[in-house]
């Protein structure tokens, strides 16, 4: 079965996409919203408790993984051995991005992916420039259900003035893609948004076995709050979500 990994619920864009594509595919989803946000968790601590959730999924029927999130993502160099495949979202983003050949590209993120320095690397060993913005509190708006508030308006407004002109934009948080129409309000009419998650979900191979799973949702946090922020934000029902803790 394939595994998703996220703070919270950006990557159920991921799994929309996932079960569009290969139905058949089982898929186990882990939303960690109970535990530290991510982004805030220093480099360790952050590996290990991806360790320990992996291992839970592992017990699960895990075979493969996809951490579905850009900061956990750039822990991937730290993880411990699992043995199994393992995908993160940042590599298929920057592939992706660069096909497109940007004039010019701004990146918007979390604190920790655009600080770890992991996109502005990338592009530049591409040969390609990129102008970043730190795109905080978008993900906890969107992760509380907010979709549309003059707050989140202000914030995407705040944040994409300085890169309205750039010819591509790239989501680097899988939460983004949920709000790209309003985002679309505070940008040039020539600004093309990249979302990354059909890049990722093209590396997937082989995740259907010809055997009927039932997909899984597990959350160390409020199951209610993720089944309606999912539901809202990529018109997802996940029926059943179990409280789990790690």
């Amino acid at each position: 079965m394939l595994g998703i990994i996220d703070w919270g619920i950006g990557g159920i864009g991921i799994y929309n996409l996932v079960k569009e594509q290969m139905p058949g595919a089982g898929v186990l989803y882990f939303s960690d919203t109970g535990a530290t946000p991510y982004g805030k968790m220093g480099r360790r601590e952050l590996a290990g408790r991806l360790d320990a959730v992996i291992e839970f999924l592992k017990d699960k029927g895990m075979t493969r993984l996809i951490i579905g999130c850009n900061a956990a993502s750039t822990a991937i160099p730290d993880l411990r051995e699992h043995g199994i495949p393992i995908e993160g979202v940042i590599t298929p983003a920057v592939e992706m991005a660069a096909k497109l050949k940007p004039e010019k590209l701004g990146v918007i993120g979390g604190r920790r992916t655009i600080l770890s320095g992991v996109y502005r690397r990338a592009f530049a060993e591409r040969g390609i420039d990129i102008e970043q913005r730190i795109a905080q509190p978008l993900s906890a708006l969107i992760e509380s259900g907010d979709l549309a508030s003059s707050k989140l308006h202000a914030e995407a407004e705040r944040i994409l003035t300085p890169i309205r002109n750039r010819s591509h934009i790239l989501l680097a948080c899988t939460h983004y893609p949920a709000i790209q129409r309003v985002l679309e309000k505070y940008v040039s009419g020539h600004a093309k948004f990249i979302n990354p998650a059909a890049a990722v979900v093209k590396k997937l191979r082989n995740v259907e076995d010809g055997t009927v799973h039932d997909d899984r949702f597990f959350t160390t946090g409020d199951p209610e709050q993720m089944k309606r922020s999912a539901k809202l934000a990529f018109g997802v029902d996940l029926g059943v979500v179990k409280k789990v803790s790690i």
